[in-house]
């Protein structure tokens, strides 16, 4: 892989924590394709977690942008109780590692770790993701987010702003 592509791919992601950090969701919600998966999966047992979104639980499944967009929308318009007011949130991403796809698509598999603040509480949620990007104009649309959240006793809300 070459250093430019490595370079790209990160700064592409960092923008991603940015945006959705700032709350800028019509820019985050942009960088995913329309028919975009995002797949949260539960855990089985300790070290098993559910492949099968459509036959097996998950904590998120979105089978395509529309999903995002709806929670967005509840976000905006206050019909969201669990998320107001807004955590601040800061995420962080490391160890980004890139495999060429068919088509020019690339596979990216990084480590993320969320750190957020709501009503005089701080916790944080940390984890591995997979995506799958394909190129669009001079940057890339995410076509899946495949996440694994590694502390799954959840204290609070979970939403996609904290993965």
């Amino acid at each position: 892989m070459n250093a430019q592509l490595q370079y790209q791919i990160e700064q592409f992601f960092y923008r991603k924590s940015e945006l959705c950090d700032a709350q800028e969701w019509d820019a985050y919600i942009n960088l995913f394709d329309e028919q975009s998966e995002f797949h949260l999966p539960q855990w089985d047992s300790e070290h098993v977690y559910t492949r099968d979104p459509k036959r097996e639980m998950s904590l998120i499944y979105y089978p395509n942008r529309s999903g995002l967009e709806d929670r967005v929308f509840r976000l905006r318009t206050g019909k969201s109780a669990s998320s107001t007011p807004m955590p601040r949130t800061s995420h962080l991403i490391n160890n980004v590692r890139i495999s060429e796809l068919d088509g020019g698509e690339l596979e990216v598999r990084l480590n993320w770790h969320t750190l957020f603040y709501r009503l005089a509480t701080s916790e944080q949620f940390f984890g591995r993701a997979t995506y799958h990007l394909k190129p669009h104009a001079d940057s890339w649309r995410i076509t899946r987010k495949h996440v694994l959240l590694l502390n799954d006793t959840i204290n609070s809300v979970l939403d996609f702003y904290h993965l």
